[in-house]
């Protein structure tokens, strides 16, 4: 099997994986909770962004990505790791300021993603990508697809409930 058709597969499995639990255990989850709970659950998994910083080390031994699509992927991700955590402080301390912040994370992270996936593709990354990288794109990146799509519908399915006074003590 090669390389390309393996992470393909791998993919597609991991999308198809999230989205059951998405939908049977998830979905039910979030809609049983508090908008802010809700939102800093699906929002934890970004903060972990960071993991994209390996890049630098996957490029210094053999993985074969240009410097700059290597500094976009990178930049991308942090900054939507800094956005994941700047979006948790507001739905703690400033929840009626928080649905803007968390608006702003989806747009960075699709931005990031298509662009990610556009890069990839013309830069062939599954036919370069192993160990950790492999990781990433097989099953972290299927992980925040899913994550944005019910931070999505949290949002726009819960617009019109009011922030909680106070913010959750968990």
């Amino acid at each position: 099997m090669s390389l390309t058709l393996a992470a393909a597969l791998a993919t597609a499995l991991n999308f198809g994986i999230f989205t059951l639990i998405a939908v049977w255990y998830v979905a039910p989850w979030l809609q049983s909770q508090q908008r802010t709970t809700a939102l800093s659950a699906l929002i934890w998994v970004h903060v972990f962004r960071d993991i994209a910083l390996q890049i630098f080390s996957a490029q210094k031994f053999g993985f074969a990505v240009s410097d700059p699509t290597r500094d976009m992927i990178a930049l991308g991700d942090v900054t939507g790791a800094l956005l994941a955590l700047i979006s948790l402080l507001a739905l703690r301390y400033r929840p009626r300021m928080a649905p803007f912040l968390v608006w702003l994370l989806i747009l960075e992270t699709v931005a990031d993603l298509l662009y990610g996936t556009v890069a990839g593709s013309q830069e062939q990354i599954f036919e370069k990508a192993s160990g950790v990288t492999f990781m990433i794109l097989a099953s972290y990146v299927p992980l925040l697809w899913v994550s944005l799509a019910l931070t999505t519908w949290q949002l726009l399915s819960r617009r019109s409930e009011a922030p909680p006074v106070f913010a959750p003590s968990s």
